[in-house]
């Protein structure tokens, strides 16, 4: 077995078994349930202006290379995936994949803040939040030429299986490939450890589960997730050569100290 397979495979036993303990029960009478879906691209807002402008100085085609063929073997197992991942419609995988969806900060700065251990907010940490929405410009510039260049169907494109966003124009016309939330999650989660080094691990397992959720959301397939990790990293390094970028983190760190002294983030659970 090739070893690339590896990760997927993993991932989509996790998930198969993961379905059959999510999956609610359902007398076999009823009615389908419909699934919930999160808003629409209505909402969306631009973010601010990136640190690197138009020309961030990297080719996310030439970094990624091109995704899987569909009848490669990978190909298969991505798409193995995406059918399997339906069964989590309306499990709480499913709700978390909903506000994983949102880009504007409004959850994302909540599910960091609990990894981090440290409340992540405008009114808290102003110039690290803001610099995570600068870095959301900065993706685009890095993952659309990429996505233009490969124009890979998204995994609904061409079937009517449940997604947790509204099918609007976008699922048919903007590619799959690579991910540009896996590339923001991932870039947050960098950016997020370097300031709260202390929870790392945490952090960045929160940014690997932010990029997968579009894997149960339905709308990327692993290997679209794992292509916006690389430019992730790839976006970080290049960022740490911007003495704009370098001044902010160092405020945003003396931030996440002060946040860290006012007590723990509310609405974390156990």
């Amino acid at each position: 077995m090739p070893r690339a397979l590896l990760p997927t495979l993993a991932l989509a036993g996790f998930l198969i078994a993961g379905c059959s303990a999510l999956e609610p029960v359902r007398n076999v009478f009823s009615k389908p349930v419909a699934p919930r879906v999160g808003a629409g691209s209505s909402t969306w807002a631009e973010p601010p202006a990136g640190y690197l402008g138009a020309n961030a100085g990297i080719d996310g085609a030439l970094v990624v290379g091109p995704p899987p063929t569909p009848d490669s073997a990978r190909g298969k197992a991505d798409r193995a995936t995406f059918n399997t991942t339906r069964k989590l419609v309306n499990t709480p995988t499913w709700t978390q994949a909903i506000a994983d969806a949102d880009l504007t900060g409004r959850e994302g700065f909540k599910s960091f803040s609990c990894a981090a251990g440290v409340t992540v907010s405008p009114e808290a940490t102003p110039t690290l939040t803001r610099m995570l929405l600068r870095m959301t410009s900065d993706a685009a510039t890095i993952y659309r030429p990429a996505k233009a260049a490969y124009q890979r169907p998204r995994p609904p494109v061409g079937n009517t299986k449940p997604i947790c966003v509204p099918r609007e124009a976008w699922i048919d016309t903007d590619g799959s490939y690579p991910s540009g939330h896996g590339l923001i999650g991932w870039s947050w989660a960098l950016v997020i450890s370097e300031v709260a080094p202390d929870k790392a691990s945490q952090i960045l397992a929160r940014g690997r589960a932010f990029g997968e959720s579009r894997v149960i959301c339905g709308v990327h397939f692993q290997s679209d997730i794992e292509a916006g990790r690389y430019l992730g990293s790839a976006m970080v390094s290049r960022l740490h050569n911007d003495a704009a970028f370098e001044a902010d983190l160092a405020t945003a760190k003396a931030e996440v100290a002060a946040s860290r002294r006012n007590g723990a983030p509310q609405g974390c659970g156990g």
